[in-house]
């Protein structure tokens, strides 16, 4: 499957590209990813760049590159594989200046509403560290709501956010 191209009010969600790895690989050695196993020095950051392309390909789900006014300011992904459970919808921005403004809980929302309409997937989850209330805010305000009967990644402490179909 190739990646689709979503468009939301202020921002366009594209596949990863080269350029991408530059502002994706600074967010990930920087330690507002303590809470994803971070901060990744760069051949980690390499790693995970390229499991969100190759999802694509083998799984008909991956990374998207948040683009506001055509530079790249996170991405939001769909991610599984054997390291997660569940599909996983998760989400971040490169720089701590464009959070607070709505960008992830829009590409969030817009790539779960591609995941349950065109996509066709009948559920999809959020893994969050209990200690990241931002991440968890955002969660909530798009509708997904705590299972505490999920399975976690590798039974790591984290908190299981259900997103719910009928949100999209």
């Amino acid at each position: 499957m190739i990646a689709p191209i979503l468009h939301t009010q202020r921002l366009t969600l594209r596949a990863p590209e080269m350029v991408d790895f530059a502002p994706y690989a600074a967010f990930l050695t920087t330690d507002r990813t303590k809470y994803m196993a971070g901060p990744l020095d760069n051949r980690r950051a390499w790693a995970w760049f390229c499991n969100d392309v190759a999802q694509w390909p083998l799984l008909n789900m991956g990374a998207l590159i948040m683009l506001r006014d055509g530079a790249a300011i996170g991405q939001v992904a769909i991610c599984h594989g054997p390291q997660f459970p569940e599909a996983e919808l998760g989400w971040f921005l490169f720089s701590a200046a464009d959070e607070g403004k709505g960008y992830a809980v829009e590409a969030a929302s817009a790539l779960r509403d591609w995941a349950f309409g065109s996509r066709g997937m009948a559920t999809l989850v959020s893994y969050i560290d209990p200690d990241n209330t931002p991440s968890r805010r955002l969660a909530e305000r798009m509708g997904a709501r705590i299972d505490p009967d999920a399975a976690t990644p590798d039974g790591e402490p984290c908190l299981v956010y259900r997103h719910d179909r009928r949100a999209a």
